[in-house]
């Protein structure tokens, strides 16, 4: 028996040669590089995102996933890394992102029609290597057609990026890439915050009822439902299942103030 199990060790080894590096290492929480998230209440729960690993980032419509996303291009853009965005239904707001702090100069903005299309321009980018995070957003794709993207197409994603410098970030609305994904969060929408009335924001011309209150922004409930990450030096992560509180602002009610110079 042992020696059997010997040569279907060497028969599998041999045939992943070259693709996958030791493929019986045990592999637990592993050293990594922690970089801001872009929200400082994310980086106190999680310790950052981690580089060289899959982040997933799951919820509902309206549940932080694209505050998170803009902010987390914004903070990388900011250090001068090139950064690709693959843009699963071409529902990018540019316009919104530079409002919020994000470099376009410094983005690749990949824009496709379908599933297909985003999987696949996800792994030439990964192939090709060079930045310093990749986001893929397929948020506005249905669940269920995400469901059906096989599991080796996840594993091969997390090998890609394994021992690199480029953060990976898949958004969706649940969780799909199971144990090839280093963290995982949840987002969930928490309680609105508003701002006033419209006369008092000084938009009260603009509004049919000018008694009303403007959305000045949103709480969002993030939790930690899996993180296999260890930042190098020790730092503090989030244990499965620990949950962080922030608050998103309004796109257009930031538009709104400096259009007003408020």
């Amino acid at each position: 028996m042992p020696g059997n199990l010997a040569a279907l060790r060497l028969q599998v080894e041999t045939a992943l040669a070259g693709r996958v590096a030791a493929p019986f290492t045990y592999r637990d929480r592993k050293l990594v590089e922690m970089v801001s998230a872009g929200i400082p209440e994310i980086d106190s729960l999680t310790g950052g995102l981690p580089r060289g690993g899959l982040t997933e980032i799951c919820g509902p419509p309206c549940s932080g996933r694209t505050s998170l996303l803009v902010s987390a291009l914004a903070s990388r853009t900011a250090q001068a890394e090139v950064c690709a965005l693959v843009d699963g239904r071409d529902a990018f707001d540019p316009h919104g992102a530079a409002a919020a702090g994000v470099e376009l100069k410094q983005l690749l903005w990949v824009r496709c029609r379908n599933i297909d299309q985003a999987l696949r321009s996800t792994d030439l980018l990964l192939q090709g290597g060079g930045f310093g995070m990749i986001a893929v957003d397929l948020s506005d794709i249905p669940p269920a057609t995400v469901r059906y993207v096989p599991l080796n197409a996840w594993f091969r994603f997390r090998r890609a990026v394994e021992d690199t410098p480029t953060i990976l970030m898949l958004i969706e609305q649940e969780p799909n890439a199971k144990t090839c994904a280093s963290l995982v969060l949840r987002l969930g929408f928490e309680r609105p915050r508003w701002t006033g009335t419209a006369i008092e924001n000084r938009v009260g011309d603009f509004c049919a009822y000018s008694s009303a209150c403007l959305l000045g922004g949103v709480g969002v409930r993030a939790e930690v439902v899996r993180s296999s990450v260890q930042p190098i030096g020790g730092g503090r992560t989030g244990a499965d299942g620990s949950v962080g509180i922030f608050e998103t602002e309004a796109m257009w009610a930031r538009g709104a103030r400096e259009a007003f110079q408020i």
